[in-house]
């Protein structure tokens, strides 16, 4: 967590270019899903990025991102079939990374802080949830959307 806004706004602008190539990686990875379905180095690369831009995210408190890519990330690794994606489950993770590129772009480089009505991101899990049937649906407690206001 950052001492001061001057050590955060120094950070912001590395963590944002950071995040947008991650992005644009799970986003290049997904494409790939779209064209060829059992590619585990596609799902490996997607989950990977994902966890990575979790713990930046984490790295400046940015609990909203982090959650909610730690959330993605599950529930692709915990798909009872990740090679076997159709494409109602890809476009849903599609919403997911749109919704996250979006989220990057409304962080107030002041304060560090994301209003967020996090109803989209539950409603974007829960689609996901339904297009991936998962091995094992017990979450962790630190794994849930939650935020204290």
């Amino acid at each position: 967590m950052m001492n001061s806004a001057n050590e955060w706004q120094t950070a912001l602008p590395e963590f944002l270019l950071e995040a947008e190539t991650l992005l644009a990686k799970s986003e290049e990875c997904l494409s790939h899903l779209h064209l060829i379905r059992n590619d585990s180095d596609a799902i490996e690369c997607m989950t990977s990025s994902l966890t990575r831009l979790a713990e930046k995210a984490d790295n400046l408190a940015l609990q909203a991102i982090s959650e909610f890519s730690r959330h993605i990330q599950y529930l692709i690794a915990n798909a009872a079939n990740p090679l076997q994606l159709h494409d109602q489950a890809l476009d849903a993770l599609h919403a997911c990374l749109t919704l996250l590129a979006w989220q990057l772009e409304l962080i107030d480089t002041r304060t560090g802080e994301l209003g967020l009505d996090e109803s989209e991101q539950t409603t974007l899990i829960a689609t996901v949830t339904l297009q991936i049937p998962q091995k094992n649906f017990s979450f962790k407690p630190e794994q849930r959307l939650h935020r204290a206001s």
